[in-house]
């Protein structure tokens, strides 16, 4: 079965979009979410990041992400509300750990883990849609003249870790075969057979990238897709998000406290930051209109 995560080309302006455009766009986003703590300005960041994810026809790669951010938030809030003794609106109180002593959970505490969480989950959907909707060989290539060999080796990771889960799942079902009567395949015997083959398969890449020219050094001119035309849009649009987050950064839009009361920035400034993300998000796949060029009227007699 296919990883959800897993590029796959899809229909649309990504596709042809550049690295470095693609990049600038998701990572905006990102970045909003990392910077800024204000919940309205992170639920624009995530609503962002499903219009992203929508429109470039990844919504597998959404769902799971949010499945596994579900988890995380989960862990976030509830270390948040364990370790963090601040807030003055208490929920429970009065129960002892061995180590940790007296346990108070506020409910500044449980928003400051939920905000945590909430950071957290629209990074992750974002990096998730630019993993299934990038092509991996655009972005390696991107990094291609500041790190060469260390393009090709994600390169060949990227391409031989499933191999390696695939044998590892091939040699456990071989084991599971051998009959009653046989004696059990311990974890060490599995390894030892694993490592083997990965040696053998690290020894006949090495050999065919010899043979295909890969010692010699790369050509002086590569020929290099050329984006499409929208991938422009994407960088405008990253530029565009990042100009939003930092322009609520400094004006004070972003403002957010837990400790000791919650706090929060609501003004329409506040509001205004919040919706413009995810209608910035939607501009590059929107197609723009076409204006037909008017007939010359002399022309039309003639």
């Amino acid at each position: 079965m296919r990883s959800p995560l897993a590029y796959s080309p899809r229909p649309g302006p990504l596709r042809d979009a550049s690295a470095v455009s693609a990049c600038l766009y998701f990572g905006s986003i990102a970045a909003v979410a990392l910077a800024t703590t204000n919940p309205l300005i992170l639920a624009g960041a995530a609503a962002a990041v499903v219009v992203a994810g929508t429109c470039a026809r990844a919504g597998r790669a959404l769902a799971a992400s949010a499945r596994y951010g579900l988890f995380l938030a989960a862990a976030f809030v509830a270390v948040n509300a364990i370790a963090s003794q601040r807030g003055e609106t208490i929920l429970v109180r009065g129960w002892d750990l061995p180590v940790i002593g007296q346990v108070d959970i506020s409910a500044e505490a449980l928003v400051e883990g939920g905000v945590l969480a909430a950071r957290v989950v629209v990074v992750l959907m974002a990096f998730s849609v630019l993993s299934a909707s990038v092509d991996p060989d655009r972005l390696l290539r991107m990094l291609r003249p500041l790190a060469r060999r260390s393009a090709l080796t994600a390169t060949l990771i990227a391409r031989l870790v499933p191999l390696a889960a695939r044998d590892h799942a091939r040699v456990r079902e071989a084991a599971q075969l051998r009959g009653p009567a046989a004696a059990p395949v311990g974890s060490v015997a599995v390894l030892r057979r694993l490592l083997a083959g990965a040696l053998d398969r690290s020894a006949d890449v090495a050999a065919t990238l010899e043979l295909r020219g890969y010692s010699a050094g790369p050509p002086r001119r590569a020929a290099q897709p050329r984006p499409g035309r929208r991938s422009w849009r994407f960088a405008a649009a990253g530029l565009a998000i990042l100009g939003v987050g930092v322009g609520a950064l400094a004006g004070g839009a972003a403002g957010f406290d837990s400790y000791p009361t919650v706090s929060m920035e609501a003004g329409a400034g506040t509001f205004a930051a919040a919706l413009t993300l995810p209608a910035l998000a939607a501009l590059p796949f929107a197609r723009m209109p076409r204006f037909a060029a008017r007939p010359d009227p002399g022309v039309a007699r003639g």
